[in-house]
């Protein structure tokens, strides 16, 4: 009798713990599927990445609306780059192949050396690095509107004549969600790390897990084949 009661519990856990694991993911009610706020915030507002138009890689004008509505993945990189871009491109590639089959996911990525990286030089790059441009944009500008947001997601870009390419940059990537508000993990101190760093294949891992979680609480399915 025992061994039939131990049985039937086993089998009711195996039938029910699935269902239980996926209404939790995606009421947004658990702490293990919140992901925090990141940057100054009072009680009713919170930090917002503010409004921005870029020329991307095909010369079209993108703005922060196009972004409103979308969870998003940023990043400053150069094409002329001689350490770090690559790698943070690669991994970025990385990581929109993970949410290739989602709606409302897409990347941005800045060029801190806007007056080289022209929207022709930027496609370029783009094509080299096997970028599906479909939902990802390499921006440009000027000098001053690019340098002048990155702050806003607590990175830096800037011209340094010492740093390898003459720019210098943060190798971080940046989790922003439907509302423009930066989404980060806590550490194991309870920390909010903020950003990503898009240079190790284990917190771009991290990332990838951590959109899942902020995908789950929007309750975003796969696109329809």
């Amino acid at each position: 009798m025992k061994s039939q009661y131990i049985k039937r519990v086993v089998l009711a856990l195996i039938l029910i713990l699935p269902s239980a694991i996926y209404i939790i993911l995606t009421t947004g009610k658990h702490n293990f599927i919140h992901l925090p706020f990141v940057g100054p915030q009072t009680d009713s507002t919170f930090h917002v990445i503010p409004d921005f138009a870029f020329p991307n890689q095909f010369g079209d004008t993108i703005t922060s609306k196009d972004y409103r509505g979308n969870i998003y993945v940023a990043n400053f990189v150069f094409t002329t780059c001689p350490t770090i871009c690559p790698v943070m491109t690669y991994q970025m590639r990385r990581v929109q192949q993970k949410f290739e089959e989602y709606p409302n996911f897409m990347i941005l990525s800045h060029s801190v050396n806007p007056v080289y990286d022209t929207p022709e030089v930027l496609l370029d790059y783009a094509k080299k690095m096997q970028a599906d441009l479909r939902n990802w944009n390499f921006v440009t500008g000027s000098k001053e509107s690019i340098y002048e947001i990155a702050p806003f997601y607590f990175v830096n870009a800037m011209e340094d004549e010492e740093a390898a390419g003459g720019f210098l940059h943060s190798e971080f990537f940046v989790l922003v969600d439907k509302e423009g508000r930066i989404r980060s993990r806590e550490d194991d101190n309870g920390n909010i790390i903020g950003v990503y760093d898009g240079t190790d294949v284990y917190e771009v891992g991290l990332l990838i897990d951590d959109i899942k979680v902020l995908m789950a609480e929007y309750n975003l399915a796969k696109k329809d084949k």
